[in-house]
C-alpha cells in the first residue's frame, strides 16, 4: 500500500489547471524544471537556516505543491501529446535531485546526522533507479510501495511540521529515519521482485 495509489483522484481534481495551463502555452517539461529549481531553492534555505524551525512549516505545503507539480507535468504530457526524450530524462533527474535538497537540511536538525541522511538519500535513489529498470526490461515504470516518493513527501512533511512546531525534534526521532531507510529498502525489493514478475 502507498499513498502514489490516490494519485487517480488527485489528477482528477487537477484536470481543469492541466487544461488551463497547456492552453496558456505551458508545457511539461518546464513545470518539471520550475519543480526542481524551486526545490532546491527551499532545500538551500532551510540547510543555511536550519536553526529557525518555523521555516519548515514551508516543507509540508511544498511538498503537497510539488506532488501537485508532478502530476501536472505528467498529464500534460501524455493528455496533450507533449511526450519527449527529454522529458523522460528530466522527470526521473530531477526528482531524485529534489529529494536530495529536501532531504538534506534533516542532517542539520537534532537528532539526526549525516549518515542516516545519506542512507535514506541513497536508498531513495535506488529505489526511483530500480523503478526505472522495470521499463528498461520490458515490465513498465515500477512504483511499488511501501515508501514511494509520496510517501516520502509525508514523512519529510511531517516531520518539518513536528519540528517547526515543537522548535525541536524529539531524541527518539533518530530512529524515525531508520525506519524509513529500512521501508525503502523493501520498496527496492519490491521494485525488483515485482518488475520480474511483470
Amino acid at each position: 500500500m502507498s499513498i502514489y495509489e490516490l494519485k487517480p483522484k488527485f489528477q482528477n481534481l487537477l484536470r481543469p489547471l492541466v487544461r488551463r495551463l497547456y492552453s496558456t502555452g505551458v508545457t511539461a517539461n518546464q513545470v518539471t524544471l520550475a519543480a526542481c529549481v524551486l526545490s532546491v531553492l527551499l532545500g538551500a534555505l532551510l540547510v543555511k537556516f536550519a536553526d529557525v524551525s518555523t521555516l519548515f512549516f514551508l516543507l509540508p505545503i511544498w511538498m503537497f505543491l510539488r506532488m501537485a507539480l508532478n502530476a501536472i507535468d505528467g498529464m500534460l504530457a501524455r493528455e496533450f501529446n507533449q511526450k519527449t526524450p527529454l522529458g523522460g530524462y528530466l522527470n526521473e533527474a530531477t526528482d531524485v535531485i529534489s529529494d536530495t535538497a529536501l532531504y538534506l537540511p534533516f542532517a542539520f536538525v537534532a537528532p539526526f546526522g549525516w549518515g542516516v541522511i545519506a542512507l535514506v538519500i541513497f536508498l531513495a535513489f535506488m529505489s526511483e533507479f530500480l523503478g526505472v529498470l522495470g521499463q528498461v526490461h520490458g515490465s513498465g515504470r515500477r512504483y511499488d510501495g511501501p515508501m514511494g516518493k509520496s510517501d516520502r513527501a509525508f514523512v519529510f512533511g511531517l516531520m518539518g511540521t513536528i519540528y517547526a512546531v515543537l522548535g525541536q525534534l524529539p531524541a527518539w526521532f533518530g530512529w524515525t529515519l531508520y525506519v524509513v531507510a529500512f521501508l525503502l529498502t523493501l520498496t527496492c525489493i519490491n521494485r525488483v521482485r515485482m518488475g520480474l514478475k511483470g
